[in-house]
């Protein structure tokens, strides 16, 4: 193996490292994000839910007489 060729060599490997520290690094973001994205929704269903329990009584707006 020449010189030039485990230049190349060493080159490739490196620049092949540096990729798999960049993938290894937007898999964790990714994650990240995707278990924010989670919560977000876990807290507005609980918002909702108590939107709904502190809503008007039961029954309140269930029938609307228009015949007037």
């Amino acid at each position: 193996m020449s010189s030039v060729n485990a230049a190349a060599a060493a080159a490739t490997a490196s620049q092949a490292q540096v990729q798999l520290a960049l993938s290894a690094k937007f898999a964790k973001s990714n994650a990240t994000t995707e278990q924010s994205v989670v919560q977000l929704i876990e807290a507005a269903n609980a918002n909702l839910q108590q939107l709904v329990k502190s809503s008007a009584a039961s029954g309140v707006g269930a029938t609307l007489d228009i015949s007037a």
